[in-house]
């Protein structure tokens, strides 16, 4: 089976595009929900948390977000230490997932694909992009955060031209090109490419970098 990336910066609207796919029978796996989901269910995940973090990390069995955002929110060694423990969970639970599909390709949604090392899961990567000017408009309205703090976030992921540059497609969702036909063409693309595709072994979870 075909496996598919999709992904794109803060406000660039793949979640839109992905839901797009899924009315075309497409599976989506949304990685950034699925982690949240498994920090709280996967009891070794939450062990771990709790043993970095500490005790605060969780009222109960859920996850404190607000005091773990806050943990996180400016300092990068503690993020990256969130996500040295959270990727691999994720890595296996997605390829649980999509060993389950019975579609010609599957869909992996992820903000942070490349960074996170998800992109060596994928034979196909999609990205999608928007002007930036109007993704801070489409978060606003969406998050109600403050300019500085979308600017904040953004300024935290991967430099947009550089991320598109290493995708295979790039569909733009700037509201002035239209996007289903965007989406239809890549949909026509990959049903091909997935005609044509051999099964190739994955690398392993143990070489594949966080």
């Amino acid at each position: 089976m075909l496996r598919v990336g999709l992904t794109g910066g803060i406000g660039s609207g793949k979640t839109t595009v992905a839901r797009i796919f899924e009315s075309l029978g497409i599976p989506v796996y949304n990685a950034d929900t699925s982690a949240k989901r498994l920090m709280n269910s996967d009891e070794k995940l939450r062990g771990e948390i709790i043993k970095v973090f500490g005790a605060n990390s969780y009222k109960g069995t859920e996850l404190n977000r607000s005091f773990l955002s806050s943990e996180i929110y400016n300092d990068e060694k503690k993020l990256d230490k969130l996500n040295a423990l959270v990727h691999p969970v994720v890595f296996r639970d997605v390829k649980s997932w999509a060993e389950k599909q019975t579609s010609p390709y599957v869909i992996e949604e992820a903000a942070i694909l490349f960074e996170s090392g998800s992109n060596k899961f994928q034979d196909f990567i999609i990205g999608v992009t928007a002007p930036e000017e109007l993704r801070i408009r489409r978060l606003k309205k969406r998050d109600g955060k403050t300019e500085e703090e979308i600017r904040f976030y953004i300024s935290r992921q991967m430099d947009e031209e550089k991320k598109m540059s290493l995708c295979d497609v790039v569909i733009q969702n700037d509201e002035r090109q239209m996007l289903v036909p965007q989406v239809l063409a890549v949909h026509k693309r990959l049903l091909e490419l997935a005609k044509t595709f051999s099964k190739k072994d994955p690398p392993s979870e143990e070489t594949s970098s966080l």
